[in-house]
């Protein structure tokens, strides 16, 4: 049992420290850190590094587009990526950005599925600072409604700049022909029809934020160089008295899928063809080996090494690019393959060399060496991706929306450690399937031809985090 850390004069509600790396080499997070839970339910994890002077402050509310439950306004999650940055009485954006740009700070915000991250890297001695207005827009955010509407316009821009590419409509038509009723069924951006009506949805949002901007869907992630107690009574003086909310969403259950689905994208002007071929997919679950297997699955599969890169992409030059994973969801979500192929005649032909490569993985287990090579593959990458105190923070936000701790980093890699070959084959056999698929293709008026391209995405990197907006400011 960890021990309990006493702070600011009470014991916290769930507050731990983790021993360092020595003490557990098997752990793939080195850093010890300690967690705490304020009376309000605001979390807060202070991670000490060995990078001198920098620290980063990464702030996650548990609101991405899933949380968008209600008919008609959907994506106001990503809304207020962008509106929290409007400032607040004692802090105007004005003299937010010219503090940020006094002590020089950099700031930004993305939003995704499952939820919206706010960060600030910053120089050790302007914690405080940080800290103090960080509480001040998450609890006073003010803005009036000529500011909003003119900020929903900015979003609309932002969609129909994202349409220009081909990717982003194939992601859009693959998620609503995929789903009937999960909030993954829209994209982060959310419906083009909802979006073009948000101006008229000003007291909508108010209540938006009134219902998630609130503790107990926040956690703190302070990382650098930083002392715990001293982060800690800067939290609980400008944190400590933000009022808990009582609002639960009820999150639609996607129903199970029957039978195989289809999509096509008419694309207007000409383009190499696209072809995703994605299948439901379970929810992240550190707690078994199937999200893990079905990372490695993804390698192995679809990765660079793998033996279809390699014959569609290398040898017989049928497909300019190739990829594929599993993004880790709060709920059930999408395996997904996706080729750029180059002639509108081999589309066909690349869907079934994919289909084929499914069903090998299905037929028998992987080879124990090629599974070896992945996990270790899988572990470096994780390790060299921890390289500053911003990158470390970076990393912990995504598992900490999953399960609000580093110990979901932790679990799956311990996961991984776990994986048979027969699980790989396993979660093939199991999630892989007709019954689940939903095939979504883009052609243009007309094939290119085979040309140079730029690989859409790197295949981990990508679906690890599909994200609608790489900032708002």
């Amino acid at each position: 049992m960890r021990p309990k850390l006493l702070v600011s004069g009470f014991l916290a509600a769930a507050a731990f420290a983790v021993p360092a790396f020595a003490a557990q080499p098997q752990k793939i997070f080195p850093y010890p850190y300690t967690q705490e839970d304020l009376p309000n339910g605001l979390r807060l994890i202070t991670v000490p590094t060995d990078y001198p002077n920098i620290v980063a402050a990464y702030i996650v509310v548990q609101a991405g587009s899933r949380n968008e439950v209600e008919p008609g306004h959907t994506g106001f999650a990503h809304l207020f990526e962008h509106l929290m940055f409007k400032g607040t009485e004692k802090f105007p954006a004005a003299k937010y950005n010219d503090t940020l740009r006094r002590i020089g700070a950099a700031s930004n915000a993305f939003t995704n599925d499952d939820y919206t991250c706010f960060y600030t890297t910053f120089s050790k001695e302007d914690l405080g600072a940080v800290l103090l207005m960080e509480a001040d827009r998450f609890q006073n955010l003010k803005y009036s409604e000529p500011e909003f509407k003119t900020e929903t316009l900015a979003v609309l821009g932002e969609y129909n700049k994202n349409s220009s590419s081909p990717f982003r409509k194939l992601q859009e038509a693959l998620f609503d022909t995929a789903f009937d009723r999960s909030t993954y069924k829209h994209t982060t951006m959310g419906f083009l029809k909802d979006i073009q009506d948000m101006p008229n949805q000003y007291e909508y949002s108010l209540k938006f934020f009134e219902r998630y901007y609130r503790p107990e869907y926040t956690t703190i992630l302070v990382v650098g160089d930083v002392k715990t107690r001293a982060t800690r009574e800067m939290v609980d003086k400008y944190w400590g008295s933000w009022k808990r909310g009582g609002y639960k969403p009820e999150i639609p259950v996607e129903p199970p899928q029957t039978e195989p689905r289809a999509g096509h994208v008419d694309w207007p002007t000409p383009t190499l063809p696209i072809l995703t071929i994605a299948f439901k997919a379970p929810a992240y679950d550190d707690a078994t080996r199937e999200s893990a297997a079905l990372d490695a699955l993804a390698d192995l599969a679809f990765s660079d090494n793998s033996d279809l890169y390699q014959k569609v992409v290398v040898t017989e030059q049928k497909a300019a690019a190739l990829s594929g994973g599993l993004s880790d969801h709060v709920d059930p979500s999408l395996f997904q393959i996706t080729a750029r192929v180059r002639k509108l005649d081999d589309l066909d032909y690349v869907r079934d060399r994919i289909l084929d490569a499914i069903r090998g993985f299905q037929d028998k287990p992987v080879d124990a060496a090629r599974l070896d090579t992945v996990r270790k593959q899988l572990r470096y990458s994780m390790a060299l991706r921890m390289d500053s105190s911003d990158a470390i923070a970076g990393v912990l936000a995504n598992y900490v929306a999953l399960r609000r701790t580093p110990e979901t980093l932790n679990r799956q890699f311990e996961q991984y450690a776990r994986l048979t070959p027969e699980d790989v084959q396993n979660v093939a056999a199991r999630y892989l399937v007709e019954a689940g698929r939903t095939i979504v293709t883009l052609t243009g008026p007309a094939p290119v031809g085979a040309a140079t391209v730029t690989r859409p995405w790197r295949a981990r990197e990508r679906f690890r985090r599909r994200t609608a907006s790489g900032g708002a400011r």
